[in-house]
């Protein structure tokens, strides 16, 4: 054991930038009337996602990689527009900006469509990272630009073609994983650091909890976004979708997926699926990685400088 191993690894002023932070976030949503709550962090269910790996604590459940179940729960119980700043854990994420435990800014808006709901992020972060420039991009046009191909149309040849030339391309992907491998190898990374890149509209495979929607040539996006900026990506929103029915059909795609893939069954929630029957409201919703926007607004590096005990101290 290290000599020094007992320190956390975030310095002091980190460590207030972090509560800083934090206090921003609560006068933001307090002066928007957006009310405040807490969710499990252990809960019987885990997500069936194929991209999110959750901790199994035996005899117990699943710690939570997103509040999202429990947020969608309480809306359809009736409470209003809320958002939580979320201890959350993915299982095998570590490295310079991931950690298993991490904090998530999670929140949903009633009766708010995506345009309105991207407005809001832009207008928490403009401040917090002090940029000011906004770009906003189709998925469809942003990967065009950054690859020469249509992401809804190209051939898995030639996504594997363009692909050659990126570092340590798994073998066997799939059309959807070669989109997603370019998106994160090339097109990501070409982002301009000094703006807010928003980038919505994603290939309808990828919708995960969003609803879906035509583009102007027919093919099936999802009303979905992500925001980026200094190089990283910081937000994952949605118009979140409300059909019980649809939401069943995804779950068990999941599940097939995950055994074509070898990964563990993960059981469909059913009080989520419940509340979807009772009734969730319109709303969109986004999740917003904390320790990621904190590494940005201090221009930390590795995530250690940023949280106090990383998982190899806690």
């Amino acid at each position: 054991m290290p000599h020094n191993s007992w320190r956390p690894t975030a310095s002091a002023q980190a460590l207030k930038a972090r509560a800083l932070l934090y206090s921003d976030i609560r006068n933001f949503f307090a002066q928007r009337q957006v009310l405040e709550v807490d969710t499990p962090f252990l809960a019987h269910y885990g997500v069936s996602d194929i991209h999110i790996q959750c901790i199994h604590v035996p005899g117990y459940g699943f710690l939570q990689s997103s509040p999202e179940y429990h947020m969608k729960r309480m809306l359809a119980h009736g409470v209003e527009s809320i958002y939580q700043i979320a201890r959350v854990f993915r299982d095998g994420e570590q490295g310079q900006r991931h950690n298993p435990e991490f904090t998530l800014l999670e929140w949903y808006r009633l009766g708010m469509a995506l345009p309105e709901l991207i407005q809001e992020c832009v207008d928490l972060l403009k401040p917090i990272l002090q940029l000011e420039q906004v770009a906003h991009y189709s998925f469809r046009r942003v990967f065009q630009q950054h690859t020469g191909l249509d992401p809804m149309r190209a051939s898995v040849a030639e996504l594997e073609a363009r692909a050659q030339g990126t570092t340590q391309l798994p073998a066997n992907l799939t059309r959807g994983e070669l989109v997603d491998w370019l998106m994160a190898t090339v097109v990501e990374p070409a982002l301009p650091h000094d703006q807010i890149t928003v980038i919505d509209r994603f290939p309808g495979w990828a919708a995960a909890l969003a609803q879906h929607t035509q583009d102007d040539d027919g093919e099936t996006v999802a009303l979905r976004f992500e925001i980026y900026a200094k190089g990283m990506e910081l937000a994952n929103g949605y118009q979140e979708l409300t059909d019980a029915q649809e939401q069943a059909a995804r779950f068990a795609q999941d599940q097939q997926t995950r055994k074509n893939n070898g990964l563990p069954p993960r059981e469909a929630d059913h009080w989520l699926l419940a509340a979807l029957e009772h009734g969730l409201p319109f709303c969109s919703g986004v999740a917003m990685g904390l320790d990621r926007l904190l590494m940005c607004q201090l221009g930390a590096k590795h995530i250690n400088e940023v949280i106090s005990f990383p998982f190899d101290r806690a």
